[in-house]
């Protein structure tokens, strides 16, 4: 089928069709013929009939109203007609695969200008390939299954292993020795933390918190222990499957009777007379990827205390659903253990040792979790910035209001502070041993966790407040405001509440005070 012939108007032209009967406007210099389409407007027909519309330049009326992505869609763009002779268009959003130039979309290493001590080429070579494949194939997916609540695509998750991006989700390690990494753009050898920064930064970035969570974050958390504490045999076998994207595997801790109270929780683990097998009884709560896991990483109490064991899919075992206030594309599950028995070659790390074994993997998960929290902030920092900028309140933008400036400061405030602290941190961790991260790093992470997330409590409501009516709308305007807004006490929550974290941290810095220090 031929395009069609876009003509070329004058304003002049333009304004002659401003009939009911023969309606044309014009949006950032484009034609269009709304004469069919006024009566199916989702804002009904009126909204045309002003004077300063029908026949007009209507485009600051129309960013007034709606997202720029409206005009991109097949039903809309059709309706284009031409364009003003003399002129081209000027408004954009986002670009794909590009880095965005609104002031602080972007962490400050990634801003034109500015320097880092802690990002090489190797970071920005990875960052732009991750950029381009997100918003390639993530981003489409992450919109449709945040909505229908459907697993993330297989689609989806096999073009992540087939460039090693679960692998690289895990953070440096043997786990990545001759892999080829995001098609050669960075070595498994000069792989660090700040690499699987820019990973989970990138993919945090489609904004769809449910389908975040969907997207193996049960392998980044479930897996970890079979790497750090299983038999040769079996990271042989569960590695390769997970990583591959063909097998998916979850971290059972909480329970209905204790969450960040790992010591109370009361699944349990007996060992047969022959010391054979494992066989285990109980339920496990809120967890993430758990209606489609293979695998089940289970914190058990056992005889001689508590014991983190791998339990595969098998008769006994049963998920169910649970419904949250974020998107069931995440998989979170309620799940029981009947009678399930286990070999127990599958015990991760010593028996009666399951408190190291979590603690120690509680730092990478919660460190991921402020990684994605932080870019999170400076999504909505940068929808506000649009907002403000364009929107028109009292005759003149909100950008002109003190009170609006000094939200968006706020924000900007705490998404900076947030990312810096998070650098920080992360380049401690570049320079520990696992064992040294576990030793020295599990308060500071736990302060930096409790600080984001009430940050990022405090900057949704301020968001929220910024876009008024439209921040609480699903669609529309403020659809990130509202799916941020709704499920940001998820960080808050997930890996540990913010009062615990934030306790953890007072305690170890007061066990490391100096005896005789004084006033």
């Amino acid at each position: 089928m031929e395009s069609k012939v876009l003509k070329v108007f004058t304003c002049e032209e333009v304004a002659k069709h401003n009939k009911p009967d023969d309606l044309w406007i014009i949006i950032d210099s484009k034609v269009y013929n709304i004469t069919r389409f006024k009566d199916l407007h989702p804002g009904g027909a009126s909204v045309f009939a002003e004077e300063d519309i029908a026949g007009q330049d209507a485009t600051e009326a129309f960013y007034g109203l709606h997202r720029h992505e409206v005009l991109l869609r097949p039903q809309y763009a059709r309706l284009q007609i031409g364009h003003i002779e003399g002129e081209r268009s000027v408004i954009y959003s986002r670009e794909f695969g590009k880095l965005s130039d609104v002031p602080y979309a972007e962490p400050t290493w990634l801003s034109a200008g500015y320097y880092s001590p802690y990002f090489k080429e190797s970071h920005r070579r990875l960052q732009a390939a991750m950029r381009e494949f997100v918003d390639e194939v993530i981003t489409p997916d992450a919109l449709l299954h945040e909505e229908d609540g459907k697993r993330p695509s297989p689609h989806v998750i096999k073009a992540m292993a087939d460039k090693n991006m679960h692998a690289m989700r895990l953070g440096p390690g043997k786990h990545l020795k001759g892999l080829t990494l995001m098609g050669g753009v960075v070595s498994p050898e000069e792989f660090d933390y700040f690499h699987e920064l820019v990973c989970i930064q990138e993919i945090s970035r489609c904004g769809q918190r449910g389908y975040g969570d969907g997207l193996q974050s049960g392998a980044v958390i479930g897996l970890p222990p079979i790497m750090n504490f299983g038999s040769q045999e079996l990271k042989s076998k569960i590695i390769p499957e997970v990583l591959s994207g063909k097998k998916f595997i979850c971290l059972a801790i909480s329970e209905a009777f204790a969450g960040s109270d790992v010591a109370g929780l009361q699944t349990r683990a007996t060992k047969s007379s022959d010391g054979k097998y494992w066989t285990i009884n109980g339920t496990k709560k809120w967890i993430t990827n758990g209606t489609f896991s293979d695998y089940f990483t289970v914190g058990c109490k056992t005889d001689t205390g508590f014991t983190v064991i791998l339990v595969e899919r098998s008769e006994g075992v049963e998920t169910k659903p649970i419904k949250t206030s974020y998107s069931s594309t995440a998989g979170t599950a309620y799940v029981t253990f009947e009678n399930v028995k286990v070999p127990v070659e599958n015990t991760l790390g010593p028996e009666g040792g399951g408190i190291f074994v979590i603690l120690s993997n509680f730092n990478h998960e919660r460190w991921v979790m402020c990684a994605s929290s932080a870019r999170g902030q400076r999504l909505i920092v940068e929808e506000c910035l649009k907002w403000v900028t364009q929107r028109k309140a009292f005759g003149k933008p909100l950008s002109s209001l003190a009170v609006i400036r000094s939200k968006i400061a706020a924000m900007i405030s705490r998404t900076e502070s947030v990312q810096n602290w998070l650098e920080n941190l992360t380049m401690q961790m570049c320079n520990m041993t696992y064992k040294e991260q576990a030793q020295k790093l599990a308060g500071p992470i736990g302060l930096l966790k409790m600080y984001t997330t009430r940050c990022a409590q405090e900057t949704a409501t301020d968001a929220v407040q910024i876009f008024g009516g439209r921040g609480i709308t699903k669609t529309g305007m403020g659809q990130y405001i509202e799916l941020y807004h709704r499920t940001i006490p998820f960080d808050a929550v997930l890996g540990g509440a913010e009062d615990v974290l934030g306790d953890l941290g007072v305690r170890q810095a007061i066990r490391q005070m100096p005896k005789n220090v004084r006033l």
